[in-house]
């Protein structure tokens, strides 16, 4: 039976009907009867220091948990403020609903306090987004939004809360969730793909995109194995697959493998799996070409969202459905396919010449950092990270070993890796989080340290310390060689930072003293930063300053 409620009521118990746990906020005034809602709800509300922050934390966590993640913010500055989460959350196809706050409905259009037209503004940034005008139609809008949010290729939703809509009260019914559909059968889908895999002599499986499970990485390795077929994962998806496992041969990314490259270009056929083969997995397009595809190359694409599947790539089968689902039954149905035996192994041996350290300048090298942490920390570790050069080796030299181990943005976003290891410490309080930040990527979001200290979120931050912004100087030496403009960074005693903040913090300058101070930082139960200066010189696993000036200046002379 309806009873009479204030809107903030009603929106929270929408989210308790969909079993929310968390919610992630900076409170305004212009959702105070939501805040009132979560007061007495159970829901716990991670109080954040910046929307930016604050949103992708939501958006890791809807990355962790496959439900929408959920973030609170206040109208005008708060909710653009977030607007790099939810960016992250689009092109990441991650499930979100932000709820925000708006000014008084008899206010609109007067360029009142704050005001901005929200749906206008964020349509072009998310799935879907929309104002509530009428208390009575809260549950509605939820429903919708939560559907929107899951449907198809994931991804996030905004709802716009009027202050004198929220804070009104309506006697409406709750709306339960619907009851998932039974699953559709592949096994059709499944025996013509095997069929297809039967013929092909360089057979590729390209995986990615959202909507996995720790069931469907099973389903993937099963399939792999017993039909021997090389899996290559997109970008920041390395964890779909044990990347010791001889199957996988490795990641379609920034700084992606060369000959790993070279074998999507001439693959006979490409099983895509969740994956939009977007610009990053096929370098610019050029690896797969969608304007003039190779006719020896083929694709077959499995794509939750049939809007995706001929939206870039034409392909010569498609199938709109869940990976997951698809996965169950090529696992089911796989065979040995001894066509391919020759091409997997070559790729799993190119795979593991790329992952020889090749030395990089100074005495305290990335390369192998990233190498002790892949042979020592526990499998279930989980890796956070932004955007940076740093992140290179990371790519390239750690291998993980379970599915949801690596949290970090497709989008590129800078400033990512803290929030996202916070939300992941919450979520998962017995695991390590390893939080691996640029000096530059780690100042975009570093004030939510206080957010780590404020809920007892213990992560280690692994602060790569070049004093600069490494990317865009190596792009800049390549094509203004010389010419040193906005990427020299000031960098604040960072151990101290951790202190101020009740953590631990240390200052790394070999790479002999490292074992020993993640151990320590590991023991102080605290959030623990551990300073890595790194040469300057060090400007990815295969370049340095110097060479990318040399070829710069050659370029610009030739």
């Amino acid at each position: 039976m309806a009873t009479m409620r204030h809107g903030g009521q009603i929106l929270i118990d929408q989210l308790k009907l969909r079993g929310v746990r968390r919610v992630f906020s900076v409170p305004g005034e212009s959702f105070l009867a939501a805040l009132d809602g979560l007061h007495e709800s159970g829901i716990e509300n991670i109080v954040c220091r910046h929307e930016g922050g604050a949103a992708m934390m939501a958006e890791a966590h809807g990355k962790m948990t496959g439900t929408p993640g959920i973030l609170f913010a206040t109208r005008g500055p708060g909710a653009t403020n977030a607007s790099a989460g939810l960016h992250v959350a689009q092109q990441d196809s991650t499930p979100m609903i932000a709820f925000i706050g708006q000014i008084a409905r008899g206010h609109k259009d007067r360029e009142a306090f704050q005001e901005v037209d929200f749906p206008a503004f964020f349509s072009p940034l998310v799935k879907w987004a929309a104002e509530i005008r009428d208390t009575e139609r809260l549950p509605e809008y939820i429903a919708r939004a939560w559907n929107v949010a899951c449907s198809g290729r994931p991804g996030p939703v905004v709802l716009s809360l009027p202050e004198d809509m929220l804070s009104a009260s309506a006697e409406v019914p709750d709306l339960a969730p619907p009851q998932p559909a039974p699953r559709a059968d592949y096994t059709a889908f499944a025996e013509t793909v095997l069929k297809r895999l039967r013929g092909a002599l360089r057979p590729l499986v390209v995986v990615g995109g959202s909507g996995w499970s720790r069931q469907a990485a099973q389903d993937l390795l099963t399939f792999a194995e017993t039909a021997d077929l090389p899996v290559a994962a997109t970008f920041r998806r390395q964890d779909y697959m044990d990347n010791r496992h001889d199957n996988y041969v490795g990641d379609l990314g920034v700084g992606m493998n060369p000959a790993l490259g070279q074998r999507l270009k001439n693959a006979d056929l490409v099983l895509a799996l969740g994956t939009r083969l977007s610009e990053t997995a096929t370098a610019g397009y050029t690896l797969l070409d969608p304007v003039s595809p190779s006719p020896r190359q083929r694709l077959i694409h499995v794509h939750p969202d049939p809007d995706e599947l001929g939206r870039v790539h034409r392909a010569d089968m498609v199938l709109a459905a869940p990976v997951a689902d698809v996965l169950e039954h090529l696992a089911a149905n796989a065979v040995p396919l001894a066509n391919s035996r020759i091409w997997t192994s070559e790729a799993r041996a190119d795979y593991e010449i790329w992952q020889k350290p090749q030395p990089s300048p100074g005495a305290l090298q990335q390369e192998h950092i990233v190498s002790w942490l892949s042979a020592n920390l526990p499998p279930n570790a989980i890796l956070t990270n932004g955007a940076g050069n740093y992140a290179a080796w990371l790519h390239r030299y750690f291998r993980f070993k379970r599915f949801g181990t690596q949290l970090a943005p497709t989008s590129g976003s800078m400033g990512y890796g803290l929030p996202a290891a916070i939300s992941a410490k919450l979520e998962h309080p017995d695991r390590t989080v390893i939080c691996m930040a640029g000096d530059g990527c780690l100042q975009m979001t570093v004030n939510e340290l206080s957010t780590a200290a404020q809920y007892g979120a213990a992560v280690i931050v692994l602060a790569f310390n070049n004093g600069r912004y490494g990317t865009i100087r190596a792009h800049q030496e390549r094509k203004y060689p010389g010419r040193v403009s906005g990427t020299e960074l000031f960098v604040p005693e960072l151990p101290a930072l951790a202190r101020a903040y009740g953590g631990w913090g240390a200052t790394l300058t070999r790479n002999e003293e490292f074992p020993e101070a993640f151990a320590e930082a590991q023991a102080a139960g605290t959030l623990a930063i551990l300073d890595l200066r790194l040469d300057p010189q060090a400007l990815s696993p295969s370049m340095t300053l110097d060479r990318a000036r040399a070829l710069g200046q050659e370029r610009n002379a030739g």
